[in-house]
């Protein structure tokens, strides 16, 4: 880290913005299977993370692996179709980078989307839920190792990792369109592996309502750099399993798309009152 990781968000920021002259102020993450919500935004421009100087590339069906800028809801906005994850072998501060070039080029709000397993026995496939909060204790804090302080301070406050005012936001536009939309608390495992039964049994005593494979380490960095957060799931899967129910990324990917237009009015109303 330190100035050489410095040097490095410079020359793709720099890069970015021989690209797309406009200034981005809300940033979007789209999840496993959430990646047609791009159709939603009148694209400026494309840029492939390839292209991009010491951008991670990702490895996930389901992820298409593109930096888009255009307009959405009359704002400027950059979305990340295809995110990273820890489990496809990438360190923390990898995962994370996208967000800081962000960051750097003007985005002040963040919207993160995910596919998730149901932990709460209430949730069904393709019920929507609004994080609160989340627990990150069991995936690589991103911040661990030198601080930069062009970025953050050392010990950031995560009282409030999601706001509120967004949240309460959120939960307007979903009542005002009759959709049942949840609010809970994420909890963040490495993957790849589904959950175990046991895991499962443990994830919900400790509080949580969904489990996934991503998103705190973006909230974190996020958090961390003065950047306001809003994240949804859609629920992909049941954890709580009846005896022979099996879990595959195939029907995960599916259960997205059904509950994708839903979460697609909420993200398009959301940066409309933003």
């Amino acid at each position: 880290m330190g100035k050489k990781a410095l040097k490095q968000f410079n020359e793709a920021v720099k890069f970015l913005k021989k690209q797309y002259k406009e200034t981005p102020t809300i940033g979007i993450v789209l999840g496993s299977g959430l990646g047609d919500f791009v159709n939603e935004i009148a694209i400026e421009k494309e840029v492939s993370y390839e292209e991009i100087p010491h951008f991670p590339v990702s490895t996930v069906e389901g992820h298409k692996g593109k930096l888009i800028f255009g307009k959405l809801s009359g704002k400027t906005v950059v979305a990340m179709a295809g995110r990273f994850h820890f489990y496809e072998g990438y360190k923390a501060q990898d995962i994370v980078f996208p967000i800081r070039v962000m960051k750097l080029l003007g985005v002040e709000y963040l919207l993160l989307s995910n596919a998730a397993g149901g932990v709460n026995p209430s949730y069904k496939v393709g019920d929507l839920m609004i994080i609160k909060d989340h627990v990150s204790l069991f995936t690589p804090n991103p911040l661990i190792g030198k601080n930069l302080p062009e970025f953050g301070p050392r010990f950031p406050d995560m009282s409030e990792p999601y706001k509120k005012h967004l949240i309460e936001k959120a939960k307007a536009i979903a009542t005002a369109h009759n959709f049942d939309v949840k609010v809970g608390v994420y909890l963040a495992v490495t993957g790849p592996t589904f959950e175990t039964r046991a895991e499962y049994k443990l994830i919900e005593v400790l509080g949580a309502d969904v489990v996934g494979m991503s998103t705190v380490q973006e909230s974190i960095v996020a958090n961390h750099a003065g950047m306001q957060v809003f994240a949804m799931s859609v629920v992909t899967d049941e954890g709580i399993r009846e005896d022979e129910n099996i879990i595959t990324h195939e029907e995960v990917l599916e259960a997205a798309k059904k509950a994708e237009p839903k979460l697609a009015t909420i993200f398009k109303e959301l940066v409309a009152a933003i």
